[in-house]
């Protein structure tokens, strides 16, 4: 059902329409009119209540060899002013409505690909995808859409584009410890914004996945090299596989014995 339609339609059974309908339909109406909406404001923010290991993994970073599809992104907000970023109980805009399949309570991450380098991504120039929060669409036209920021991870931008929202699943791990896998090393590449030191429960990405025989909950030592001539590598810590993608896994520190630095190993036990 359209904006225009629901505000041009009385309730069937004659009663006032609930406050929240009415605050939905005021910011429809004025998103369907263009007219000024910088004193409408969002529903107050409320805590997801989502235990903290699901925030967390939510958030973890992934990596990305080839730019991601961005149809949907955040356009804009409802200030009297441009503004860059938002946080949980600001009101902002999508570009996109009932055409694109949207409606009022769907979710969506926000995420923003970050290169390496300033150049197109690539193999070897791959993106951190960087999630940045979620997002509740709040009323719906056409081609835009009002949306609340349901949670944030660190703050939502301006051009974030979206996805849809499923919350991760907490992978079992085994409380069986096989030795580690030796002569097959992956190595550490980055983590949240390019992070290059990591320590007990921080998330880091390894140049290692499916293709590789990495699962969910799959159990890795982190190891230095210190380029020293006979010498055994320092074993740094461990960490275990949370997300799984075929040329690249996601892995959280769960016993740190030193800082774990971009460019150590990591070595599947197996």
């Amino acid at each position: 059902m359209t904006i225009s339609h629901l505000i041009a339609t009385p309730r069937s059974t004659g009663q006032p329409w609930p406050a929240g309908a009415v605050r939905a339909l005021v910011a429809a109406g004025l998103l369907a009119t263009g007219w000024p909406v910088s004193a409408q404001r969002a529903p107050t923010a409320v805590p997801t209540n989502l235990p903290t290991e699901i925030l967390s993994l939510a958030c973890a970073p992934s990596l990305a060899y080839e730019a991601p599809p961005t149809p949907l992104r955040i356009t804009g907000s409802q200030e009297s002013f441009v503004r860059g970023t938002f946080a949980p109980g600001d009101l902002i805009v999508i570009n996109g409505g009932t055409d694109n399949g949207i409606d009022v309570g769907q979710e969506y991450f926000t995420r923003r690909a970050v290169p390496l380098e300033r150049r197109p991504i690539s193999r070897d120039n791959p993106a951190t995808i960087h999630t940045s929060g979620w997002i509740r669409v709040y009323a719906v036209d056409r081609q835009m859409s009002l949306a609340t920021i349901a949670f944030g991870c660190d703050s939502v931008e301006l051009n974030d584009y979206l996805e849809p929202f499923v919350l991760p699943d907490i992978p079992a791990i085994s409380e069986h410890r096989p030795a580690a896998q030796r002569g097959n090393y992956g190595r550490v590449l980055t983590g949240r914004d390019h992070r290059t030191s990591f320590g007990r429960y921080d998330y880091f990405i390894v140049d290692r996945g499916s293709n590789h025989g990495v699962t969910a909950g799959a159990q890795f030592v982190v190891y230095r090299d210190k380029r020293q001539p006979d010498t055994f590598l320092v074993e740094l810590g461990e960490a275990v596989a949370m997300e799984v993608r075929p040329d690249s896994s996601t892995l959280q520190v769960t016993v740190s014995l030193g800082a774990i630095m971009s460019g150590d190993y990591v070595a599947l036990r197996k």
